[in-house]
């Protein structure tokens, strides 16, 4: 049954591709689509925690057949990432330019991302890798939502293909020396590697798989291509997309490289730490939905990169216990934040249906929706400021957790980068917990007097939907631990995801059974789902009683001139401020203002203020990289000369060479 789930899903989509070449057929697209993706949910499932059986996909590549198999965590996080990517395409994309090149899109990354998290084969998993990165570029490029064009697209698959070949590369490395690119054998590889060729291929697996997660200094694409697209795009590609990315470099680091030393795990700590705090830093700025949410994308995923990193630092310290307990969270942290970051781009859909942009401004969108709309945005909004008792908050306790424990490695070197990697983390999650108090107060509880439309009914539910799967998350988190003890065992020989649970209580378990009253730290997320709600009667009380006694209430003052609370409300520039003044030596802010002037200086007839903040990989690694590659096609488009003759001489060139070589 399972196997022919995940063939319907396959087909389903494949299907709605074809259809959406036509041009014909935009609800039968939709239709099919949405069916997929539930049908892939399904298949997830029904076979957690045991996993897929290996199939023989009817086609070869190469000499053998091409296998196909989902592990535990590979469905895991394919169908929590699968949840807000069906809402999406039911939704489709907002923008009347879309249509079905964004369907045929969403179809492209949905079958790459299947490929990616169970394809056994080097060359089949490159295959898949690409499809994916094509199909999030081409539903950008339909919708047409930006007005630079398609330079942010093109900037994209640029940092991507870097990626790319250096998977192509780490592919190479493991499977040359066995002659062999089925990923079981390149275990057996890695083990008869010196120890330098191991971190090499390491190196060459984050840089890889990291382009697409937002490690620095890939993050850089995330704003401007979020930014062109609309948020039905930024579902598909933070949730699913973003699961399988991470799904490989798991599956690189712990699978493919077993014996890996310490010293890889430091740099992907190091590494994912500092992306953490710069995309947070770089969210809290943003005045637009899309990027800001995009930033904390790439925030989120270096969280749960920083706990991989963490993993493979106790496994190489042959802490097993605190590695698989470590690999776990951070399958439980993405879970979370797919769930979560698919119902704010939708909110973000929302706002731009209601008020025609994607701007962080006064809306006043809760009180001109239905309730459970604000409900869903709330919850998404609370579980990615880590605030309990949502998913978010129970998997950063859980990292932190985690990060505390490295007091048990045996190497000085590894307990500070565990201690520096705590306090970074923790800067994180402060400045995540103001970014989405911003984008939540301002952006939806914002009051404004302008006209705008309501929220449509289908958004409605979806965002309800979608918050409400965040907290069913967070208070039955005890009751989804087991889905992955069989991957757990099969990877660290330890029952670490039981242990994290005793009853309904939640304990850092390291390997171990252990008793509440006796653990590190522990908590009950359903019972503060229970507990929270009760102790906000006391402050409604409290108000309730206040009413009987005589209110005074006084204008603000204006400056001397008539109140207009609108102008005077805050924005989100004059949130963030603060934190921008006090960061400048990363903000690098600028400030421009323009006068506009008939002719004469003392008569303005508009002034124009512009503000931004400096990129710090764009000016010293970017732009000096394509003014590279612009000298050299300036060079190399001499070849281009149109002469035949000159073509023939090269021609010639090159077989004189050619012999050469063989008689050498």
């Amino acid at each position: 049954m399972p196997a022919e789930l995940l063939a319907a899903a396959a087909l389903l989509w494949l299907a709605a591709a074809v259809i959406a070449l036509l041009g014909v057929g935009n609800i039968l697209i939709r239709a099919l689509l949405v069916l997929g993706g539930l049908a892939a949910i399904g298949a997830a499932l029904a076979c957690l925690p045991a996993g897929t059986a290996a199939l023989a996909l009817p086609t070869t590549l190469g000499d053998g057949p091409v296998l196909f198999r989902l592990s535990p965590d590979a469905l895991w996080l394919m169908g929590f990432g699968l949840v807000p990517a069906v809402l999406a395409c039911a939704l489709s994309t907002p923008s009347a330019k879309g249509g079905h090149g964004w369907q045929f899109g969403a179809a492209m990354s949905l079958l790459g991302a299947l490929g990616v998290f169970g394809l056994q084969e080097g060359a089949a998993l490159l295959i898949a890798w690409e499809l994916m990165s094509f199909g999030g570029a081409l539903m950008i490029l339909s919708e047409r939502l930006s007005t630079s064009g398609g330079r942010p697209v093109l900037f994209m698959l640029a940092l991507l293909e870097v990626g790319a070949v250096a998977l192509l590369l780490a592919v190479v490395l493991l499977g040359a020396p066995a002659g062999d690119l089925r990923f079981d054998a390149f275990a057996r590889t890695a083990a008869n590697m010196s120890g330098g060729r191991q971190a090499l291929i390491g190196l060459l697996i984050l840089v890889g798989f990291g382009a697409k997660l937002g490690l620095l200094p890939f993050y850089e694409w995330f704003p401007a291509a979020y930014g062109s697209g609309s948020g039905a795009s930024g579902a598909i590609l933070s949730g699913v997309v973003l699961n399988a990315a991470f799904f490989g470099l798991s599956r690189g680091l712990v699978e493919w490289l077993p014996a890996s030393t310490p010293a890889i795990g430091i740099v992907v700590v190091a590494v994912a730490t500092v992306s953490a705090v710069l995309a947070v830093l770089y969210a809290f700025q943003q005045e637009d939905w899309r990027t800001l949410l995009s930033f904390s994308s790439a925030e989120n995923a270096a969280i749960a990169v920083a706990t991989l990193g963490a993993s493979i630092m106790f496994r190489a310290d042959a802490q097993t216990g605190l590695a698989a307990l470590a690999w776990t969270v951070a399958l439980l942290h993405l879970a979370g934040h797919s769930l979560a970051k698919g119902a704010l781009f939708l909110a973000a859909d929302s706002v731009y249906r209601a008020a025609g942009n994607y701007s962080i401004a006064h809306t006043d969108l809760l009180a001109r929706s239905a309730w459970p709309f604000g409900l869903g945005a709330l919850f998404a909004a609370m579980s990615l400021a880590a605030m309990p008792p949502q998913a978010g908050f129970v998997s950063e306790w859980f990292v932190f957790q985690t990060i505390f424990q490295g007091f048990h490695l045996s190497t000085l070197g590894g307990r500070l980068t565990l201690s520096i990697a705590g306090a970074g983390l923790a800067l994180t999650a402060a400045v995540a917990f103001a970014t989405f108090v911003k984008i939540f107060g301002i952006g939806l509880l914002g009051r404004t007097s302008r006209p705008l439309a309501a929220v449509p009914a289908g958004e409605t539910i979806s965002v309800a939907l979608l918050g409400l799967c965040v907290i069913a998350l967070a208070a039955g988190m005890p009751a989804w631990l087991p889905a992955l003890d069989g991957t757990v065992t099969d990877l660290f020989g330890t029952h670490t995801a039981l242990d994290m649970r005793v009853g309904w209580v939640l304990v850092p378990g390291t390997g171990a059974p252990i008793a509440p009253d006796r653990s590190f730290a522990f908590i009950s997320p359903g019972l503060l789902a229970i507990a929270m709600p009760l102790l906000s009667l006391v402050p409604l009380a409290l108000l309730a009683a206040s009413r009987r006694f005589p209110v005074r209430r006084a204008a603000v003052w204006y400056g001397g001139l008539t109140q207009n609370p609108e102008r005077a409300s805050t924005t989100a520039l004059t949130f963030s401020n603060a934190l921008r003044t006090f960061y400048a030596f990363i903000y690098r802010p600028t400030l421009t203002t323009t006068r506009e002037t008939n002719g004469q200086p003392y008569f303005v007839r508009r002034l124009v203020f512009s503000h931004d903040v400096a990129p710090i990989f764009g000016p010293y690694l970017f732009s000096p990289a394509v003014s590279l590659v612009r000298h050299l096609a300036s060079r190399f488009g001499l070849l281009q000369s149109g002469h035949l003759n000159f073509y023939l001489a090269l021609i010639g060139a090159l077989l004189v060479l050619i012999l050469a070589l063989v008689l050498i």
